[in-house]
Formats: structure tokens, C-alpha cells, sequence
């Protein structure tokens, strides 16, 4: 049986940690001596422990799927770590870790992963190491089963070199909506994709002068099917370029991209026209917001 701590607790009963210490107090498990919480002897009978960290010295830890309604412990999905879903997909937990990343699940903390808004949605949780300090996340196991996650996995056929994404190996997207019918990627840009627009072509252009790798119309991670026009995925930011808000068509399908780029809370870059005209002016500060330096 796994024990947590109890800020951990919080976090999993999606509860503030001094609401809960409360509520523990409150249920007569925990009692405050001086500075520190105290385990009581009956929140040692609802399985409470005390745990000693060399750094931070002494703290209690509870059953993780610990019920502070009635004090039992309740059955949970099982929470899978990276190297069992990495092991799954055989791959490393290294690379497991990237590519949740790129889906936008993960992001990088100071010491290991940070579950992103995203993330918490499809039932990712965070945890900290006991004796390290270093945060992870776990996973519900049915997150083997999200499409989002295997389609990273199933498209193995060859891609055409025109449709290689500058610095990757996977193929950009393809669709046979309206929008895309009638605008035809027929402008090939500097890394050799083919764009829409001779705007896309100069946004294309500056992200292969910046020496940053990128993807061209990339689907993003979620269950809506949606597109982004370009895709940074080392910072996991997305960029759109609205070049036709005149049409009244084209301006509600702009609101509706940015509610779900709002709802997910992805990092966005918005262009328009004035912007393309100074792009080595306006871009490079747009990036610099997200910590993507380009001089």
C-alpha cells in the first residue's frame, strides 16, 4: 500500500492542505504541539503514520485512497507511474515524459513534472517524493487507452519529405475540411513545408531562421478536433495567425479556436496582419514571453 502525505491528500481530494488539516483535526486524528501536527492514537487506527525526512524532519503520511468522510479506505483506479506506461508502449520513461509534455499533460519543475490543468482533467496526479523533494505524476490506467496518447504510437507509414516538421520526424496533419479545401497548401516554405498563405510562409521562414523546431498545422491533444497553424513543442506553444477576421465566417471559427485554447489553457501566440508586416520586430517578444529567446 502506497502512503502519501498529507499536502499530497489534498491534492488528491482536490482540497486546500489547511482546509484538510482542519478537517483531520476537526476529526480528532491530528492534534498541533508547538509547531508541528501530531498523530493522534485513533488517526494511527484510520492508518496515519509518521515518516522522518533527513531535511525536513518528522511528518505524517496516509493510505492514498484514504476516505475522510467515514475513515476507510475506498477502492481507486490504479495509478500508473511513467515507467509503466512508457513499458506498455515500450519505450523509456524519459521519452514517455517528452511526449506528454508535447500533448500538454506534464511540464517541467524545478526538481521533476508538474501536472498541467490538462492534465488534471484526464486524471493525472501530482506527488512529491518522499525523501527527494522531486515531484511526479501518476496515472489513472485507463490513460492507456486515450487516443490522443496512442495515436502518438500508430502512425508509423512513410511521410513524404515535404511534409517532415523542421527538427522532428512526424508527419504534419491532413484534413479535408472546408476551410483547408478551399485554401490548398500550395506555398513551400525554406524547411520545406507546404503552407496556405504567403503570411504563413513568412512566419514559417522566421521560425526555421530562429533555429526553432516546429510543426505546421498540428492537432492539438485534446478531443475536439482542432488544429493549430504552427506548434513549438519544446515550450509546447502554439501559434495562430488570423488573416481573415473581415469574413464573418472565418471570425466565428477564430472564437471558437480560442475558447478551447482558453478551456485547456494552452500557451497561445496570436499574429495578424500589422504583425507579419514587422514580424522580426513583434514575434521575437511574443516568444521571449513564453522563455523562448531567439537573439
Amino acid at each position: 500500500m502506497e502512503y502519501i502525505s498529507t499536502s499530497a491528500l489534498a491534492n488528491e481530494l482536490d482540497i486546500k492542505s489547511s482546509d484538510l488539516f482542519d478537517k483531520l483535526k476537526t476529526l480528532g486524528w491530528i492534534y498541533r504541539k508547538n509547531d508541528k501536527w501530531v498523530l493522534t492514537d485513533l488517526g494511527k487506527q484510520k492508518g496515519g503514520q509518521t515518516r522522518n525526512n533527513p531535511k525536513f524532519g518528522e511528518y505524517i503520511v496516509w493510505p492514498e485512497n484514504l476516505s475522510i468522510d467515514n475513515g476507510q479506505q475506498k477502492d481507486k483506479p490504479k495509478l500508473l507511474n511513467a515507467t509503466a506506461i512508457g513499458k506498455h508502449f515500450d519505450i523509456s520513461s524519459q521519452r514517455l515524459n517528452l511526449i506528454l509534455s508535447e500533448l500538454g499533460w506534464i511540464k517541467k519543475d524545478i526538481a521533476g513534472w508538474q501536472v498541467t490543468k490538462l492534465g488534471k482533467n484526464l486524471g493525472g496526479r501530482q506527488f512529491e517524493h518522499e525523501t527527494s523533494g522531486g515531484t511526479y505524476v501518476l496515472w489513472p490506467d485507463n490513460i492507456l487507452n486515450n487516443k490522443n496518447l496512442t495515436s502518438v504510437f500508430k502512425d508509423t507509414s512513410p511521410v513524404p519529405e515535404s511534409h517532415m516538421i523542421h527538427g522532428d520526424k512526424e508527419p504534419a496533419k491532413t484534413t479535408t475540411d472546408n476551410f483547408r479545401e478551399k485554401f490548398p497548401a500550395t506555398f513551400r516554405t525554406k524547411d520545406g513545408h507546404m503552407v496556405r498563405s504567403r503570411a504563413e510562409v513568412i512566419i514559417d521562414n522566421a521560425l526555421y531562421d530562429y533555429k526553432l523546431a516546429h510543426a505546421y498545422e498540428r492537432k492539438l491533444p485534446i478531443e475536439e478536433d482542432l488544429y493549430s497553424d504552427f506548434f513549438i513543442p519544446t515550450e509546447n506553444v502554439y501559434i495562430e495567425f488570423w488573416g481573415m477576421e473581415d469574413d464573418p465566417k472565418y471570425a466565428e471559427r477564430k472564437k471558437v479556436k480560442l475558447e478551447i485554447y482558453k478551456k485547456y489553457d494552452f500557451k497561445l501566440i496570436e499574429l495578424n496582419d500589422t504583425d507579419i508586416s514587422n514580424l522580426d520586430d513583434y514575434l521575437p517578444k511574443k516568444l521571449l514571453k513564453f522563455n523562448i529567446k531567439v537573439y
